[in-house]
């Protein structure tokens, strides 16, 4: 049996971007992305072409994600961008990515998330992890297939205790029922 995938969200579960403002958390380093780059979830404006974007990263996370019985996979707003901007500080190889299309950021009247639907496309049956910080009761119903919608807070990004469920979800699927 082939590995699980790891859908990993990059803001919030590995960008706590809802710290507080002044406060960077402890073990986290800042980067400044420019805007005029395109990465990044925010759409540029008028008022923010001059300024970049602060994305504080833990390097040890890097270690942490690939000592995980997974494939790692992007599923974040910023696709392939993630591997100029993130991979390299984390210490990560280039990881496939979720290319979201027509679903980007595209409102669902189901209030399912709008990454649901590509992530079981791309899963195509496979089992896996989806670390995010936006899943709600609706994406738990939507998704059916072997899973775990890991839920991380975007105030402080994911700690020892989601790298803990990761693992235990993954061996799981390896344990006979």
């Amino acid at each position: 049996m082939s590995r699980p995938l790891l859908f990993l969200d990059l803001d919030g579960p590995l960008n706590p971007y809802a710290a507080q403002h002044e406060r960077r958390p402890a073990g986290y380093t800042t980067i400044r992305v420019p805007r005029e780059s395109g990465a990044g979830p925010e759409p540029v404006t008028l008022r923010s072409r001059t300024r970049s974007l602060r994305v504080w990263l833990n390097p040890d996370h890097g270690t942490a994600l690939l000592a995980l019985p997974y494939d790692l996979c992007w599923a974040t707003t910023w696709m392939d961008d993630a591997n100029k901007w993130i991979g390299p500080v984390l210490g990560l190889p280039a990881l496939p990515f979720v290319d979201f299309g027509d679903a980007l950021l595209r409102e669902r009247p189901d209030t399912v998330h709008w990454k649901a639907d590509p992530l079981l496309a791309y899963a195509d049956g496979r089992p896996f992890a989806w670390a995010d910080d936006e899943q709600s009761e609706a994406d738990h119903t939507h998704v059916t297939a072997p899973a775990l919608l890991h839920h991380t807070n975007p105030r402080i990004g994911m700690r020892d205790d989601d790298f803990t469920a990761l693992a235990g979800f993954a061996a799981s699927l390896t344990r006979p029922t």
